[in-house]
């Protein structure tokens, strides 16, 4: 009895040839039928993204320094946020020229300016995902690299009063994730290109500073070497990369330099540090609201997105801890990858959740988000494939991974399917709204309008052609208004939903 049952176990262990064809075959088609469905979905929301979902303010407000550009004003916004006069290098503009540049050579043909601004993001969303596919699949296999994909589509910012829509908006938080996934890609072979993507990072949005640690770390985990000589190995290596990561801002800062003259730059700079203290925001906020927004954005009950957090984290920690004295070189890597995904989600999160200032919105951390979940939950995937393979570690090891993805799939799944549902201002209603006014400002040469308030009235400006100011600045005294409330002084033109009002 005893050899029987030891046969059995060995069969079971070891199938036949034929066998393990037949279930090589199968999991192929039902990678690639996964893969099919992963692709239909990301396809439908960046559809949705660039042309049915709103144009917004945030994305109208950058829009203008790509404009400017084009009409010979220089890299400058309207300054609705900076006293409504034409202002260049404004720090209100935290999407930075990385993003903005391309835009402008896109205006420079002829495109729509809705349009242009937002296939460059997308570009840049695309970008994001093949870099999360090849550094998936370096860490744990095509299935790890599927599940990477996965998280990005399951995530969602489109809450709040400041939301990424999707990933077309004219925001600079998707190209910063995107560039530093491709930095993490390049950094075993090239580490002075990776320093350079993360500069660029910085350059499509500030707060991807706050990736510096996770680079660190990753150099540290890279370098040879045990105590003190792993520390000087590491600074051997990081001097050129570091030195590149800076290359980007010191161009920028040298354009702003030249543009402004030495005492414009001075103010430049005054200003630049004012926004980065604040924030830009002066909300009253605490790190459980902030946690809890972040667990709302996954299109899935809260609850089970934080069990998915607890299990990635769970199953990561484990898988490094038990291969950093035996770590190969490709387990080097692959811990390199994770531990930088690590400090960085932790970065990024730990500073929006800790900065009191800042509100309850998680485009905030967004960057980190997208750049570092996805790692984690690929590096699950990689721990679980070390575990032994008899025992119960393993099979709670297969569990785990199986309710993380089935969480991951049934939040993208949601964010696909939401879609579709139906929004009260859309990209075409807008077109429709303004199309009057847009006439209006075109027959009578107008150059200026004020926003009355911030919020809903800025984007048709900006669809209208016209600079962008608000309604309570001094420059704007004998503005004509638009709104979408109704005029205290002469309508001059009205579409029905927004109207333009003579000055006060």
């Amino acid at each position: 009895m005893a050899a029987v049952v030891a046969a059995v176990r060995a069969a079971a262990a070891d199938p036949p040839p034929g066998a393990r064809r037949a279930m090589t075959r199968t999991r192929t088609v039902l990678f690639w039928a996964a893969a099919a469905v992963l692709l239909i979905g990301h396809v439908v929301v960046a559809w949705h993204s660039l042309t049915v979902w709103r144009f917004w303010e945030d994305e109208a407000f950058n829009l203008t320094v790509p404009r400017n550009l084009i009409a010979g004003l220089g890299y400058a916004s309207d300054g609705a946020l900076s006293g409504s006069v034409i202002t260049p290098f404004d720090p209100r503009i935290s999407t930075g020229p990385v993003v903005l540049l391309p835009v402008a050579a896109l205006l420079a043909t002829g495109m729509d300016p809705v349009l242009a601004g937002r296939l460059v993001p997308l570009a840049f969303w695309v970008l994001l995902l093949a870099g999360l596919a090849v550094l998936g699949r370096r860490i744990g296999g095509r299935w790890a690299a599927l599940l990477a994909v996965a998280v990005a589509l399951a995530f969602t910012a489109s809450a709040g009063v400041s939301p990424i829509q999707g990933p077309a908006d004219l925001l600079g938080e998707i190209p910063a994730a995107a560039l530093v996934v491709w930095a993490l890609v390049v950094l075993p072979r090239r580490a002075w290109l990776a320093g350079l993507l993360v500069g660029l990072a910085v350059q499509a949005k500030l707060i991807a500073l706050l990736v510096l640690p996770a680079f660190a770390v990753a150099l540290w985990v890279l370098a040879d070497g045990r105590g003190w000589g792993r520390i000087l190995d590491t600074l051997r290596r990081s001097w050129l990369p570091l030195l590149m990561v800076g290359v980007p801002t010191l161009l920028v800062e040298l354009t702003a330099l030249v543009s402004l003259g030495p005492s414009g730059f001075v103010e430049h700079l005054r200003a630049m540090i004012r926004f980065v203290r604040s924030g830009g925001q002066d909300a009253t906020t605490t790190v459980l609201q902030k946690l809890g927004t972040l667990a709302d954005s996954w299109s899935i009950p809260a609850v089970l997105a934080v069990v998915a957090a607890v299990i990635a984290i769970t199953l990561t920690v484990v898988g490094v801890v038990r291969r950093w004295r035996s770590a190969s070189d490709a387990d080097r890597l692959v811990i390199a990858s994770t531990l930088a995904a690590l400090v960085g989600a932790l970065a990024f999160v730990g500073w929006w959740a800790t900065a009191a200032r800042l509100p309850l919105w998680v485009r905030h951390p967004a960057p980190g988000v997208f750049a570092f979940f996805p790692i984690i939950a690929a590096s699950a995937v990689w721990a679980v494939r070390g575990l032994p393979r008899r025992g119960g570690l393993r099979v709670t090891g297969i569990v785990a991974a199986a309710v993380l993805a089935a969480t991951v799939a049934g939040g993208a799944t949601a964010h696909v399917i939401s879609s579709f549902t139906p929004r009260d201002v859309t990209l075409q209603s807008q077109r429709a709204a303004v199309a009057p006014l847009a006439d209006w400002v075109a027959e009578n040469d107008v150059e200026w309008l004020a926003a009355e308030p911030w919020g809903a009235a800025v984007a048709p400006i900006v669809l209208t052609g016209a600079h962008l100011g608000l309604s309570d600045a001094p420059s704007m005294s004998d503005v004509p208004r638009l709104t979408g409330g109704t005029c205290t002084t002469e309508t001059l033109a009205d579409s029905g939903y927004f109207r333009i009002c003579a000055a006060p």
